[in-house]
C-alpha cells in the first residue's frame, strides 16, 4: 500500500520560511518523479512544483519561482519542498504526489493527505 505522508505545515508569518517534507512508502521511490501541489479555499488545486525520479530535473510554478526550492532524498524516501519568502497567498494545504514521469499537469499516480500552511501578514 501506497503511502505519502506530508509534515511540516503550520502557521507562519509573511516573509518567514518553512520547510515541507514528504515521506514515501511501499513504492520504489527513486523510480517516481515527486510533485507538490497547493489547495487555497475556494480555489482549484494548482501545481507548485515537481522533481524526476534522479534530483536532475525540477519544474516550478511561475508564482513561486526564486522563493522555493523542491529536492529529494532517495535514501530516505523523502520530498522536500523548501518555502522562503512566504506570503499570505501561500496559504493552502500542501499536497504531495507521485508518479511515473515528470510533469506539471494531473494525474498523479498518488497523493498524500496534505499539510496545511497558513501565512499570517
Amino acid at each position: 500500500q501506497v503511502q505519502l505522508v506530508e509534515s511540516g505545515g503550520g502557521l507562519m508569518q509573511a516573509g518567514g520560511s518553512l520547510r515541507l517534507s514528504c515521506a514515501a512508502s511501499g513504492l520504489t521511490f527513486s523510480t517516481y518523479a515527486m510533485g507538490w501541489f497547493r489547495q487555497a479555499p475556494g480555489k482549484e488545486r494548482e501545481f507548485v512544483a515537481a522533481i524526476s525520479w534522479s534530483g536532475g530535473s525540477s519544474l516550478y510554478a511561475d508564482s513561486v519561482k526564486g522563493r522555493i526550492t523542491i529536492s529529494r532524498d532517495n535514501a530516505k524516501n523523502t520530498v522536500y519542498l523548501q518555502m522562503n519568502s512566504l506570503k499570505p497567498d501561500d496559504t493552502a494545504v500542501y499536497y504531495c504526489a507521485a508518479n511515473s514521469r515528470l510533469t506539471r499537469r494531473p494525474p498523479y499516480d498518488y497523493w498524500g493527505q496534505g499539510t496545511q500552511v497558513t501565512v499570517s501578514s
